[in-house]
């Protein structure tokens, strides 16, 4: 038997990644206790996923309510399966610069030592597994925002001149800047699934994502940034900007282009590798952008308002340079761009939203 364990599977990523490898005939193990609506609260719940997920993949798929914190249950799972298990995607966290900061221990102990239970196992009980991790650009903290930037009409824009035109490379220092508790629990955990690599030669791969979306998303004002937009303006929620005049940009990448990158890893895995992951120069756009967008897909306006403070660390421009990731893997591109992405996180979800809205009122 072919096992993944896939962490938050009932997630955006860890869904779109458990329904892909059980397409590929594995087995897969979903670890998920829905702390994301525990995070946002319940419109960010993740349970209908997992129920989704359950009646989609059948006998492939075995959900797992636990905690990756619990050191125990990790080890107990993975010894279960032992060297069946060959590959783990950890898409699992805590994953808010904004909400960290009201519980610390929470997220450094769900981002960090989750991570480390999961890489002690994967080391101890199958050693030869492929160990996939999502991180997150915050890990290079506010450094993003001293680069040369000037502001046009609807966007902020990086100097045509400078060395990241074409997108931030994975040689960005990670020091010296503000991170946020968040960046920081990150930080420790992409550190720690880089040494698991190196120095226990491990399979392990690095993708420090930006904006990471689809429309399995369960988007909320603190996280998930396009699907959470597209959802305020086919309801009619109020939607606050926060900061930068609303020009900040941001790519976005869908969750399969994500998904069929990991597989590349897989089917051909290196070691202690870090990847800069995002939408690049063919996905991206501002909040400004994104609106028009949103409002033009669904023939609604947006009832939004401004608030001039930015949210501390955020970011005023960030494209990712997929070069490297594509240099190892020159068969994988990207395929979505923001516009088709939205389109279809509206077309997937306006009839749950609509159904959501009416229980609530």
């Amino acid at each position: 038997m072919s096992i993944a364990i896939v962490t938050g599977s009932a997630g955006l990523i860890g869904s779109e990644s458990s329904r892909h490898f059980a397409a590929r005939g594995m087995t897969v193990i979903g670890i998920d206790n829905d702390m994301r609506q525990e995070f946002f609260g319940p419109e960010a719940s993740t349970r209908w996923q997992q129920k989704q997920l359950e009646g989609e993949l059948g006998s492939s798929y075995m959900h797992v309510d636990g905690d990756i914190r619990d050191e125990t249950l990790i080890d107990d799972l993975f010894a279960r399966y032992g060297r069946d298990i060959e590959l783990v995607v950890h898409a699992a966290a805590q994953p808010s610069h904004d909400w960290a900061a009201n519980a610390p221990i929470i997220d450094f102990t769900v981002n960090a030592n989750g991570t480390l239970n999961l890489l002690e196992a994967t080391r101890n009980r199958c050693p030869d597994a492929v160990f996939i991790f999502t991180s997150t650009n915050k890990v290079y903290g506010d450094t993003p925002n001293r680069l040369p930037l000037h502001e046009t009409d609807m966007r902020w824009e990086i100097d045509d001149d400078h060395t990241y035109v074409n997108g931030i490379r994975e040689d960005m220092s990670i020091d010296d800047s503000l991170h946020s508790l968040f960046g920081a629990s990150k930080v420790a955990a992409d550190i720690l699934v880089q040494e698991y690599g190196r120095y226990f030669d491990m399979k392990t791969s690095i993708f420090r994502g930006g904006c990471l979306t689809g429309p399995n998303h369960s988007g909320t004002q603190l996280h998930g940034f396009l699907a959470y937009l597209m959802k305020c303006t086919a309801t009619g929620t109020p939607y606050t900007v926060f900061g930068y005049n609303g020009k900040q940009v941001r790519d976005n990448i869908h969750s399969q282009d994500l998904i069929e990158a990991f597989d590349h890893v897989f089917r051909a895995p290196r070691s202690a590798e870090v990847y800069n992951i995002g939408g690049a120069r063919f996905s991206n756009c501002s909040m400004r952008e994104g609106i028009e967008l949103c409002q033009r897909i669904t023939g609604r306006e947006l009832d939004h308002s401004y608030a001039e403070d930015n949210r501390t660390g955020d970011h005023i421009w960030y494209v990712s340079d997929v070069a490297k990731f594509q240099s190892h893997y020159p068969d994988w591109s990207l395929t979505k761009n923001v516009e088709d992405i939205l389109t279809e996180i509206y077309e997937a979800n306006q009839e749950r939203w609509a159904a959501e809205t009416l229980s609530a009122s």
